[in-house]
């Protein structure tokens, strides 16, 4: 039974599958199923978003889907590789390599510059230094800020600062590109900007699930997942 399980996920075109995904924790004496029972298949190339609101259990799945935690109960697959059950230490390999994060504060480094904060992920997998400022520099270049590599966070305004990260996103040329409202402390035209480079992506090829509390933002993606109580209450693909 179990052979027959790895080929069904070896041949199938999905990049993520979640199976009766369940997440418990304690809060007091009270236990807490911020996931319950969520299954869920993302092909490669898909751009959807993951709407619902605070305490919906958004978080959790977008950490589930980020490698960022382990589930309490159910199988996660991430390129065909049962990833639900492995090491801090191997997940952290695995978001490494495969995801690239966007967050709603930027999480930018304030000392390094647009470049330095580029490339730091390219540290950790010990590409040389010529090699991490090449590729920084044309990620940059890409997002529109071949102009700021030397500028500081301090020196760069919102949409600026979400176009380093976007670019750090990118810069280990991941599987999933996860951004976590990524659009929600700028101001409407950098958070256009945002989205039509996200677009953009898109059109690349790049497979991108944002996470948001915002129904407007997510109608402008591919596919809508709503999750409400722990569980996916809605599935909407869009024209």
């Amino acid at each position: 039974m179990n052979s027959n399980k790895k080929t069904a996920i070896s041949g199938s075109e999905d990049l993520v599958m979640l199976r009766d995904i369940s997440k418990h924790y304690k809060s007091g004496e009270e236990e807490v199923r911020a996931l319950d029972c969520v299954s869920l298949s993302i092909k490669k190339g898909e751009f959807l978003s993951i709407l619902g609101p605070s305490g919906s259990g958004k978080s959790t799945l977008m950490n589930m889907l980020g490698c960022l935690d382990t589930p309490t109960m159910g199988e996660y697959y991430l390129d065909s590789k049962d990833v639900s059950a492995l090491s801090s230490h191997q997940l952290a390999g695995i978001r490494n390599q495969s995801i690239g994060f966007v967050f709603q504060s930027f999480n930018l480094l304030e000392y390094a510059s647009a470049l330095e904060n580029v490339a730091l992920p390219l540290v950790y997998r010990g590409v040389k230094s010529a090699e991490r400022k090449k590729k920084a520099a044309a990620l940059l270049e890409r997002v529109g800020l071949g102009d700021r590599m030397n500028h500081k966070p301090n020196q760069l305004s919102g949409g600026q600062k979400q176009r380093v990260a976007i670019a750090r996103a990118l810069v280990n040329d991941p599987q999933i590109i996860l951004a976590d409202e990524p659009t929600g402390a700028l101001d409407s035209k950098s958070g256009a900007d945002i989205e039509a480079l996200f677009n953009e992506l898109h059109q690349e090829g790049r497979t991108l699930i944002i996470v948001t509390h915002d129904n407007a933002l997510a109608q402008r993606t591919k596919r809508i997942i709503n999750i409400k109580d722990g569980k996916i209450i809605a599935d909407e693909r869009l024209a």
